[in-house]
């Protein structure tokens, strides 16, 4: 998958791509927000984690509006084609990021859709339907108030200086480890804060968090939409080696590896992660489409 045998999408076509992203991820989140709160028709895949009826119907809303606009640009999405080859340019989608907060009544979930070019996001919007905010990033980090299922007015973030009073930190609920403690215990960090999804990311990039470190397993789809907009927030996101996540890694799976997002770059030469690459686990395969029938009403 070679960048070079593509022209490069220009700043400000970045920008329209992102926008028009940002357009698409809120419409997917009114959907979710019709699902949030009652008995959503759910199961699991076999990889143990759940998709649910508000999942499926995001995504397809997702996938055909960026066929429309997209018509030659591949697409892995995380429910109905998360084993399509990437090329050199491909959109990553995960039409609900934290299905299980979702179905447990968190307001803490999110539609993540970015646009890769080579092995790394170049435009990516993030929707936190629940919270009604969104953010969006070509070359720049915007965040808007969503406002009748569209974006409001935006504005410019950048993430923030590291404070005197020490970093906080956000974690998950639901994936603490003991690695990420240690690494986190490495940086002195003095504040703690639970955030669900990749909403985590988002906080970070508008200044309202230090860094988040991840060292279970994630996908692709969870991670690229965030990472780009805390990059293009001024923050940076690294792997064991110090170097960006690279996207595009079919021979994965699409599996990440540990992380740490961070807002004040200066912080990745404190991070201590855990030297492995992804835990590979079976592919889903057919799991879609055995999940099909069991959630028709």
């Amino acid at each position: 998958m070679a960048a070079s045998s593509i022209v490069s999408l220009s700043g400000p076509e970045r920008e329209r791509i992102a926008a028009y992203l940002a357009e698409i991820a809120c419409a997917a989140g009114e959907i979710l927000l019709g699902h949030h709160g009652n008995d959503c028709p759910h199961v699991l895949k076999v990889d143990g984690s759940p998709s649910s009826h508000a999942d499926l119907e995001a995504e397809q809303l997702i996938l055909a509006k960026l066929l429309e606009r997209f018509p030659a640009i591949p697409v892995v999405a995380e429910e109905t084609c998360h084993d399509v080859p990437p090329a050199d340019r491909f959109f990553l989608v995960d039409p609900l990021d934290g299905t299980r907060d979702f179905l447990a009544g968190s307001p803490e979930f999110a539609v993540c859709i970015a646009l890769i070019e080579g092995n790394r996001p170049v435009a990516a919007a993030l929707a936190a339907p629940g919270v009604g905010r969104v953010w969006h990033a070509g070359v720049a980090a915007h965040e808007a108030p969503i406002e009748a299922g569209r974006p409001g007015p935006s504005r410019a973030v950048r993430t923030r200086p590291e404070p005197r009073d020490g970093l906080t930190a956000l974690g998950s609920r639901r994936h603490g480890d003991s690695e990420t403690e240690a690494c986190l215990d490495a940086l002195g960090v003095t504040s703690r804060r639970a955030a669900g999804s990749a909403l985590k990311f988002a906080l970070i990039a508008s200044g309202e968090a230090d860094l988040y470190v991840r060292c279970g397993p994630t996908m692709e789809w969870d991670t690229a939409a965030g990472d780009h907009i805390l990059t293009a927030a001024g923050g940076r996101v690294v792997t064991p080696t110090g170097r960006p996540i690279i996207y595009g890694r079919h021979a994965m799976a699409y599996r990440n590896g540990p992380f740490a997002a961070l807002g004040n770059p200066a912080l990745a030469a404190r991070v201590a992660l855990p030297d492995r690459g992804p835990i590979l686990r079976p592919r889903e395969g057919a799991a879609v489409t055995r999940l099909t029938p069991v959630l028709r009403p």
